[in-house]
């Protein structure tokens, strides 16, 4: 099984990584973990100012400390992987992820915010569970 496990650094992503290497049903050595990390864009004004080069580095090196630590832990556990990071608004990149590496299951953290939070400032987990193709799991 291909499981698309979408990465912020948040302590949520770590609670929810946890999770995924403490249930053997998820993590058998034949599933493969695909991290994601999706960085939000810089504004235009921005890019003109300081230039691509530069905002292409910064959103590497920002992927970089979301998913190396990541990467090390999962190498303790031996299951096989693969990182990404792409630039875009979050929960259209997590759902043309799940196409683009023909993922079976969507497990990531969720912040928990209350039915005002997600009505103030909507919720990426809340849209990918609403538009998701194929199962969702939230881990709280």
């Amino acid at each position: 099984m291909k499981i698309l496990f979408p990465a912020d650094g948040s302590p949520y992503t770590k609670k929810a990584l946890a999770f995924l290497m403490t249930h053997e049903n998820f993590c058998r050595p034949e599933d493969e973990l695909i991290v994601l990390n999706v960085q939000t864009p810089m504004p235009p004004r921005v890019k003109s100012l300081v230039g691509t080069s530069a905002v292409n580095q910064y959103h590497l090196e920002e992927a970089h400390r979301v998913l190396d630590p990541i990467e090390k832990f999962i190498k303790r556990h031996k299951l096989q992987h693969s990182l990404h990071h792409v630039v875009g608004a979050p929960a259209p990149e997590i759902l043309k992820a799940v196409t683009r590496h023909g993922a079976h299951m969507v497990v990531m953290g969720t912040h928990g915010h209350g039915l005002l939070g997600r009505a103030l400032m909507g919720s990426v987990a809340q849209r990918v569970v609403t538009e998701s193709t194929v199962p969702v799991l939230l881990v709280r």
